[in-house]
């Protein structure tokens, strides 16, 4: 068993604590995606959302947040292994991660449109 398998739970969690503060430290993306996502979720508070609603939203809060996250941890991974050259392939791979964040963040946004405009059309009629 390696060192990193015998942490135990509590320095797991605290590595993965870590890790999130690293990547809302280190970019701005993620940074704007919490922001929206607090936004959303007082937002969805206001307005009531039924549990089911309120899920929705969370998961597609998570799903972006994640992918832009995986994204993150793509790009320092190929940078470190080729030492920041250019690479075609490595663009090639960057840029699919980048449009996995791209894709849903789009379909997050499509929901949140459903969501939302069902409740804000509720409260103007």
């Amino acid at each position: 068993m390696t060192r990193y398998k015998s942490q135990g739970f509590n320095k797991t969690f605290r590595n993965a604590r870590k890790g999130f503060n690293l990547a809302l430290k280190s970019e701005i993306n993620i940074r704007v995606h919490v922001i929206v996502a607090t936004i959303v979720i007082l937002s969805a508070f206001y307005l009531k959302f039924s549990g089911v609603e309120f899920c929705l939203v969370l998961f597609c809060i998570a799903l972006v947040i994640c992918a832009e996250m995986l994204n993150t941890a793509i790009e320092f991974t190929l940078d470190s292994i080729y030492h920041n050259r250019y690479s075609r392939m490595v663009g090639m791979a960057k840029d699919i991660s980048a449009g996995a964040v791209m894709f849903a963040t789009l379909i997050s946004i499509l929901i949140g449109l459903i969501l939302f405009g069902e409740k804000i059309i509720g409260l103007i009629a």
